[in-house]
């Protein structure tokens, strides 16, 4: 498959003896990537290995999800996907509201301020609770870490096209 891939969840475990599954979801539409019926690539990261499955079931419990994959009746078989993740093709993803982005837009993208003084690039993303949190590291290896909290007052304008965030910073986050 040529098509970029994204990565929803990982394989942290079986469940049961029926070749359930347990995923640590890595996606905001876990509902709809986890859904019976959806189309999944499990992906082995150190050697390349891709298999498509399909979801046949799952159900979500504190913040993990069990699936069970058409195919897989036992724990033998979905023994040695354990640390393997689900990915899904850059087609799958869905259309986002105006103002909401994929994380893989926003990390890389160069931030400035308004008067145009360069801070660095976003490295991470993070989330804390209310709102996430962008970590800039420094350009030039200059200064430290830049936390920037991803508010209507901090983030001025985002420009996935150009990679450029414009940001105003607020008293206290330098």
């Amino acid at each position: 498959m040529n098509e970029k891939m994204y990565t929803v969840g990982k394989i942290v475990n079986t469940h049961g003896i029926r070749g359930d599954i347990k995923v640590l979801p890595q996606t905001d539409f876990a509902e709809e990537r986890f859904a019976p019926g959806s189309k999944l690539f499990m992906v082995n990261e150190q050697t390349g290995e891709a298999r498509e499955v399909k979801v046949a079931g799952s159900r979500e419990q504190k913040n993990v999800y069990f699936l069970k994959l058409e195919g897989f009746d036992n724990i033998n078989e979905v023994e040695k996907f354990k640390g393997w993740s689900l990915k899904i093709p850059e087609s799958q993803q869905g259309e986002l509201e105006e103002g909401e982005y994929y994380y893989h837009e926003i990390i890389g993208c160069s931030v400035v301020t308004e008067e145009g003084e360069e801070l660095g690039k976003i490295s991470e993303i993070l989330s804390p609770g209310a709102n996430d949190v962008w970590v800039v590291d420094p350009s030039k290896g200059k200064g430290k870490q830049l936390l920037l909290p991803f508010i209507d007052d901090v983030v001025l304008n985002v420009n996935v096209a150009d990679k450029l965030v414009t940001v105003r910073l607020m008293e206290g986050l330098m």
